[in-house]
């Protein structure tokens, strides 16, 4: 018999659960990185929506030093542009107006957020994620056509950003749920680390696919990325599978360390449905808060509670019941300050870089990315460290802690020249983009399996829309208040994002109390189990 090609011993080699769970990885990677290539082009849009002008009305000064665009020669203007841009957006208001461009996208995001996961966990999540998604590449298109159309009025990009807002609520807490369908708590903050870098992905090829066409017809930079997650919108109805029992999979890993699997583990795992309940196993619980794995020991007053015969673990939660989760108000806390910095990043930077640097938009849009960049190093950071240390709080609050003056450094060595600039922003990228990615996934999905929850699987959605609402309260606050502050100096949005970070960090301090308190889990240690 014929050796087999090494590529088919390579695809044999895995089992058919594991190519699945690598399917499913894959493809809401895919999924959620187009929701975030298509929320991209506004910031790169900025810089062509107002221009320096070439005569009339003298641009404010950011960095301290005079326009000298007064001296370019002339251009031809297309009969839609003005010298300062697009109007509205051509008048000496124009941060106030982008500003709120941004805070009518984040505003109705985050108030959608709350909807979102209450409405998503009790309809088909294929479904669902498709009409988001398809909705969503019809309302980033229609921003664009406002560029063929010669629209000027400012309502209408408002109500556009607002309607996109409220479509997009519907993709996060739908591809969390799904991917902690198909993953346990196994290296969860390896994973989702992993897995969260979408955002960044997201955000590197909308800047470059926005940045494309931003100097000559810029309203082709909303309606590619439409497009783009519309169609993604068509693979997901096709080939998104929502949980391993749909098509005979297991919903936990199939490799498990032996250094962390007891008696009481392999009893959990293979206990056998009752009455003919389709059972799911709860990962073993947390030590103190949050543990990354099923490594355990855990605080004398903590158990583990089994999914029960009452049939009562399909009932979806409340929202209050959903705050009661220990850690769910802090971290939903923390996280609306986590992500003020981040969204501000997000919308701001490139306009940032074009004032300080003096670049045109499409190179302070690539040059934006290494943000981005350094944002996929720091969530995965983040996801590792968690996982060793197996606290989640005190990761991220060591982040944060380090955020606070580097963005100060950020501030000032910026205007020093290129290079300074490009190692600034992997950094503060890394620092900035971690705690948001840690808290956001891997926190998200262990607040969702509580043990308060008694292995209600309907619970994670509505859990990860209130953590994920909240902090969108932040991320419409703060390019709504960069807006107003930039125009007293950039080093006032700057100091505006320190005390963000301080406020974050501060509200995780009894978090990471309660962390460095508990003792270390005990090799092999495991709660007590406890049947309902």
């Amino acid at each position: 018999m014929a050796r087999l090609p090494a590529g088919i011993r390579f695809i044999i080699s895995f089992s058919r659960d594991q190519w699945y769970r690598a399917f499913i990885f894959v493809l809401t990677f895919l999924l959620y990185a187009s929701f975030h290539l298509s929320r991209k082009p506004i910031s790169i849009v900025k810089g062509e929506l107002h221009k320096h002008c070439a005569g009339g009305e003298a641009e404010p000064s950011f960095s301290g030093q005079s326009s000298s665009t007064g001296h370019r020669p002339p251009r031809q203007l297309p009969d839609n542009e003005t010298d300062c841009g697009w109007a509205p957006f051509d008048k000496n208001n124009y941060q106030q107006l982008l500003g709120a461009l941004d805070y009518s996208f984040l505003c109705a995001y985050a108030i959608g957020m709350y909807l979102s996961g209450i409405i998503g966990e009790r309809l088909p999540i294929r479904y669902y994620l498709t009409f988001g998604m398809l909705a969503s590449g019809a309302f980033t298109s229609l921003f664009g056509l406002g560029y063929f159309y010669n629209i000027h009025s400012f309502g209408f990009y408002v109500v556009t950003q607002i309607l996109n807002g409220l479509v997009q609520t519907t993709g996060w807490p739908s591809v969390v749920t799904c991917l902690s369908n198909w993953f346990g708590k196994g290296r969860r903050g390896l994973i989702m680390g992993v897995w969260n870098s979408h955002t960044s992905v997201g955000n590197i090829l909308g800047s470059l696919i926005a940045g494309y066409w931003v100097s000559t017809c810029w309203g082709l930079s909303f309606i590619v990325p439409g497009a783009i997650v519309a169609a993604m919108g068509i693979v997901c109805f096709l080939f998104l599978i929502e949980h391993p029992k749909d098509i005979r999979c297991s919903s936990t890993l199939s490799m498990h360390s032996k250094g962390y699997e007891s008696t009481v583990d392999r009893f959990r795992l293979h206990k056998p449905a009752l009455h003919g309940e389709k059972s799911r196993p709860l990962d073993p619980e947390m030590q103190c808060l949050l543990l990354a794995d099923g490594k355990s020991s855990i605080c004398p007053s903590h158990v583990v509670v089994l999914p029960g015969d009452s049939g009562n673990s399909m009932t979806a939660i409340s929202f209050t019941g959903a705050l009661r989760i220990p850690g769910v108000i802090e971290f939903s806390l923390c996280l609306l300050f986590a992500k003020l910095v981040s969204y501000t990043f997000l919308f701001w930077l490139p306009l940032y870089i074009t004032s300080v640097d003096h670049l045109d938009a499409k190179k302070a849009g690539e040059l934006s990315t290494l943000f981005d960049v350094g944002g996929i190093f720091g969530g995965i950071l983040a996801g590792v460290i968690s996982d060793r240390l197996e606290k989640r709080a005190s990761t991220c609050g060591l982040m944060l802690l380090l955020a606070a003056p580097t963005l100060y450094v950020f501030s000032s060595v910026s205007k020093m020249g290129l290079e300074a600039t490009v190692a600034m922003l992997l950094l503060s990228g890394a620092l900035v983009s971690g705690p948001y990615a840690l808290i956001t996934t891997a926190v998200s999905a262990d607040l969702g399996t509580h043990k308060s929850l008694k292995g209600n699987a309907h619970a994670l959605s509505t859990v990860t829309a209130i953590i994920d609402g909240t902090g969108s309260v932040g991320a419409a606050l703060g390019p709504l208040l960069a807006g107003l502050i930039s125009p007293s100096g950039w080093s006032n949005v700057f100091y505006m994002l320190m005390f963000a970070d301080a406020c974050a960090l501060l509200f995780l301090i009894r978090l990471i109390h309660k962390e460095l308190s508990c003792p270390g889990p005990t090799a092999g240690g495991q709660a007590p189990l406890k049947e309902h």
